[in-house]
């Protein structure tokens, strides 16, 4: 048995289809225009290894687990060909049946008792298409060519129903909860443009009506240290704010603003000796803290957010700027919101990666693990915060 991989497809022969996939129209998809090999949401190494000799074929969840015989009746003859991913990490394992066409997720449990499985996609087709067009919006590509440079409340709102209406086309009402949160979420890449001197521009009053402006914390020029020599920075907290609460961070509102020394040596006498403290501390500013041992931090000459770890002595990159920092503050509170209306946490490990590759996209330093100092871990909050479910930090 083989699969073909040409042009960025793969495809397989009518041979490696039998005797488990009976279903007409998905045969002729698999023979003909095949799946993407290359493809940010979507990873077939399961159908490449099934196809790859000594393996012994398309596999069964059946045949993936000790204890089949707990595995509900629906899941047993499902086939594994792939799975959800998020930058270079699986998700949810896709399965295909081979008898109806249609397109699942399910997860791989300690017990097959436990394992179910989520509707993805009606067929291979829809799935294919649905993935290219979320895809397309991303890189401002194909159907989303238009929106390249377009940025602001109607150009989000006019991603989200142009993406939501490529799967309703082919889904009707019965959207997956994955597409869903695709066509609700991703959009929100779109709010601001660039900007001078900082990495967005956000538009007018964003912050204040997501927050309401008794809820935003806004700086005077006297609230500065003189190590915060960043212009674009000292301006942006001067004209624009930060969300007091911003749900996984607090802002400090004791000013004027200590440097992280003046933190330790003012607050916490002691604690931290000027050795153990991160290079540099007398220039980083102190915003506030994420959790109560970790404080949020900016470089007060390159603008620079930061985050400092009292348990892990370490000091970590946590955004580009303080500009992503507020929309990553935006972005959550928007995920509450939709979350409220739309039960978006029902699919919670869906929803986390969704979240971070939203973010990725306006702010790829906040989520790409590539350490950009020697002592990085590469470590990242922001996903890691995502996928919290026990911390519950998505939930509305």
């Amino acid at each position: 048995m083989s699969t073909t991989e040409a042009g960025g497809v793969i495809t397989l022969t009518e041979a490696d289809l039998d005797p488990y996939v009976t279903h007409a129209r998905t045969r002729q998809w698999l023979t003909g225009p095949g799946l993407p090999a290359d493809s940010a949401l979507l990873g077939f190494d399961a159908l490449r290894e099934a196809t790859t000799p000594p393996r012994p074929g398309l596999r069964r969840v059946a045949d993936l687990v000790d204890d089949a015989e707990k595995l509900a009746g629906e899941l047993r003859d499902q086939l594994v060909i792939g799975a959800l991913r998020t930058f270079d990490r699986d998700l949810e394992s896709v399965v295909l049946d081979g008898a109806t066409g249609a397109v699942s997720t399910t997860y791989f449990h300690g017990s097959a008792s436990l394992m179910d499985r989520s509707p993805l996609a009606p067929s291979l087709e829809a799935l294919v298409r649905f993935a290219a067009a979320t895809e397309e919006l991303a890189g401002s590509r194909g159907q989303f060519a238009a929106y390249e440079g377009r940025h602001g409340p109607k150009a989000v709102a006019a991603a989200s129903e142009q993406l939501s209406a490529v799967f309703t086309s082919t889904a009707g009402d019965d959207v997956a909860p994955y597409w869903r949160m695709a066509a609700l979420i991703r959009p929100l890449a779109r709010i601001a443009g660039p900007g001078a001197g900082l990495a967005l521009d956000l538009p007018p009053r964003l912050l204040d009506e997501e927050f309401g402006a008794f809820g935003i914390v806004r700086f005077e020029d006297v609230d500065f240290p003189a190590a915060l020599t960043h212009e674009p920075t000292r301006r942006f907290l001067r004209e624009v704010g930060l969300p007091e609460n911003g749900y996984w961070f607090e802002v400090d509102t004791d000013v004027p603003l200590p440097t992280l020394a003046e933190h330790y040596a003012d607050e916490l006498s002691g604690a931290f000796t000027d050795g153990e403290l991160p290079a540099g501390a007398d220039h980083l500013i102190r915003l506030g803290h994420l959790l109560e041992d970790t404080s949020l931090v900016v470089d007060g000459a390159t603008g620079a957010v930061l985050c400092w770890s009292e348990p892990d002595g370490m000091l970590r990159p946590l955004n580009t700027d303080i500009s992503t920092l507020a929309f990553t503050a935006w972005l959550l509170h928007r995920e509450k919101a939709l979350d409220a209306d739309h039960d978006l946490t029902g699919s919670y490990e869906q929803l986390a990666a969704t979240m971070a590759q939203t973010l990725a996209l306006v702010d790829p330093m906040a989520c790409d693990p590539t350490p950009v100092t020697p002592q990085d871990d590469g470590l990242r909050y922001w996903p890691d915060a995502f996928e919290d479910q026990a911390g519950g930090g998505l939930y509305a």
